[in-house]
């Protein structure tokens, strides 16, 4: 099992997040930064009861995250267009 990849931030661009985040109340569409991602790729709501439930509950997983952001940008993306 492996870790998240610091700085990655895929998750939080990729997919769309429809509950409410803190600064974007609507929620996200697929493919905007979320606001609460700093300029490291790091969430600033980590560990905060704030966070979106949905953000909370993911994990990283090497087939949805592959080997490089990059990478995992690609495989989130494409796994968001499969299930909309």
């Amino acid at each position: 099992m492996s870790n998240c990849r610091p700085g990655c931030g895929a998750c939080c661009i990729a997919p769309s997040i429809t509950s409410p985040i803190p600064g974007m109340p609507q929620g996200k569409p697929a493919g905007v930064r979320c606001v609460q991602l700093d300029d490291d790729n790091l969430c600033r709501l980590f560990g905060d009861p704030r966070r979106p439930a949905v953000c909370a509950r993911f994990d990283f997983d090497i087939e949805l995250c592959g080997d490089s952001r990059e990478q995992a940008l690609q495989l989130i993306t494409r796994w968001e267009h499969a299930t909309q």
